[in-house]
């Protein structure tokens, strides 16, 4: 009994000034794992307009540099559509970002655990820098596409395999993803949308970006302080012994929380009596099936929130083309992806002001958006880009508020020995719904262009 007391004391001896040091670098260094992992996947859906260029300015001509390079600054395409359509759409590109991603987080959860952290860090960075180095030096547009598909195995492994690290430690580094992945998205759109704009190739655009993936080892390796249940090397299957679980389990014991928690209608630990004669080592494949069923009802709104703001993006956003406003086709774009992200980095930022349960009314809402805009297409009734800017930035706001709060509340809402699995199969939801929102735009873009 006096060694489980000395156990249960350890948080409260955290609050030193030690203690508060290595909260702060936990929580800085899930905020930079967050920039890091999803910022090569928004770099790819910020360039997918100047991507698809390279293919029109290709196919006009066998002299691609000079082409490109104007092309790629933003001059308008001439075609027949009052749109301004490139020949393949955008969503394209999406695919390419989402399709491996989404195969990732539908299989890997299952395996995932026999690759320690350390590994699955180190091979996330080099998928990283080799996306950025492929879509840079790239003659075609096929080779692009290799880089984006390079850049999601990294950003699909890294989200599962971070959102399961957070529950070696305290609870509030989600906050800290949550608020990265956010920045990720502003950062990658406004550093591409600005670098560019300065006049900067997108392909030296490109090879600058190659910081991020060092960053990112530098982020897990030095700035994070592991707890010692943590599998940097070893695999996973060698960690469950019961002082192990019993370490976790208090990193993760946040009482006055749990408290409000418990006085919160319709709380509920899931998946209920799964195998109650289990306490301690890896989960059965039946056990993970139980967790799975328990986590649909996060699941089914974090996937349609995003097939809506997916759809907008991707199959939208380059149709609401305003040709008389000062900024080009290609410019408008860029700052519309920048924008949504700016919404994006706030509402994920917000998890210490505000939590939202009601994941359904921020699916409905942002359902909403989705309609208004596709009728905004097809009958161009708005004025001016800058109205369809407030707008995208309203439903960065909704998409991001979405994925915080899931989270969160998987993580709040599962027993300490399933949270690791949980929290990575539930990450499937938004990679499932962007994923059915690059197919759908493909009918839409073709109907509109053909106008």
């Amino acid at each position: 009994m006096e060694q489980a007391a000395s156990v249960n004391a350890d948080p409260v001896q955290r609050s030193d000034s030690n203690g508060r040091s290595t909260q702060w670098r936990n929580w800085s260094g899930f905020w930079l794992l967050g920039l890091c992992n999803n910022f090569a996947y928004v770099v790819m859906l910020s360039a997918a307009h100047d991507i698809l260029k390279r293919q029109e300015s290709g196919n006009a001509t066998a002299s691609n540099s000079p082409t490109v390079a104007v092309d790629f600054q933003g001059g308008n395409s001439s075609n027949s559509s009052r749109y301004d359509c490139n020949p393949v759409s955008t969503a394209a590109v999406l695919l390419a970002d989402i399709l491996p991603t989404l195969v990732i987080k539908l299989c890997a959860p299952f395996v995932i655990h026999k690759l320690p952290y350390g590994f699955r860090v180190l091979f996330c960075a080099i998928m990283a820098a080799t996306s950025f180095l492929l879509v840079s030096f790239s003659s075609a547009v096929w080779m692009s596409i290799i880089g984006v598909i390079f850049a999601s195995i990294s950003s699909g492994l890294g989200e599962l395999s971070f959102l399961s690290l957070t529950v070696f430690f305290s609870r509030d580094v989600l906050g800290g993803w949550g608020s990265g992945t956010g920045g990720a998205g502003v950062a990658g759109a406004f550093l591409y949308a600005g670098l560019t704009q300065v006049g900067l190739s997108p392909q030296t655009t490109l090879l600058i970006m190659l910081v991020v993936p060092v960053a990112m080892l530098i982020s897990y390796f030095i700035l994070l302080v592991p707890p010692s249940s943590l599998p940097q090397w070893k695999s996973r299957e060698t960690e469950y012994a019961a002082v192990g679980s019993e370490e976790r389990r208090q990193l993760m014991d946040e009482s006055e929380e749990e408290e409000q928690e418990k006085s919160t209608p319709g709380h509920v630990i899931f998946p209920l009596n799964v195998t109650e004669d289990r306490t301690t080592g890896p989960l059965t494949f039946t056990e993970k099936l139980h967790i799975i069923k328990g986590l649909l009802k996060f699941v089914f709104p974090l996937g349609l929130v995003y097939f809506a703001e997916y759809f907008i993006n991707q199959g939208l956003m380059e149709l609401l083309y305003f040709p008389n406003s000062s900024l080009s086709h290609a410019e408008q774009y860029r700052w519309y992806q920048m924008l949504y992200q700016v919404g994006v980095l706030l509402s994920r930022s917000s998890l210490c002001c505000v939590k939202i349960r009601k994941l359904w009314t921020l699916s409905l809402l942002q359902v909403v958006n989705a309609v208004v805009l596709l009728f905004a297409v097809g009958y161009q009734f708005l004025p001016s880009a800058w109205l369809v800017f407030v707008i995208v930035l309203y439903e960065g706001l909704l998409g991001g508020a979405a994925y915080v709060n899931t989270f969160y509340f998987i993580s709040k809402e599962t027993e300490d020995r399933q949270r690791e699995f949980a929290m990575a199969a539930a990450s499937v939801g938004d990679s499932l719904g962007i994923a059915l929102a690059g197919l759908a735009a493909f009918p839409v873009h073709r109907y509109f262009c053909s106008l």
